[in-house]
């Protein structure tokens, strides 16, 4: 499964979409909007301010990766579907 799959299934419509089956840890998303996925469902950032400014969200700090310890299904926003 790729966050692009994803993104044309449930027609998320995002500039760029990333998956990670349990949803903690991803690369930076380069374009917005931008969809974190997991196996259930996903999450969409208007901006790149919005996704650095989520709460429970964590940024490395060369921002080259993001990590939700709670997974992104914690996050506000987050839209739970079925692969």
């Amino acid at each position: 499964m790729t966050g692009r799959a994803l993104n044309e299934r449930w027609r998320i419509g995002a500039a760029h979409s990333l998956y990670r089956e349990n949803g903690t840890w991803y690369h930076h998303l380069e374009a917005f909007p931008g969809a974190l996925c997991d196996a259930h469902g996903y999450v969409v950032f208007a901006t790149q301010q919005d996704l650095e400014t989520c709460p429970g969200m964590l940024i490395g700090k060369s921002k080259n990766w993001l990590n939700v310890p709670a997974g992104i299904s914690t996050l506000p926003g987050y839209v739970r579907r079925v692969s």
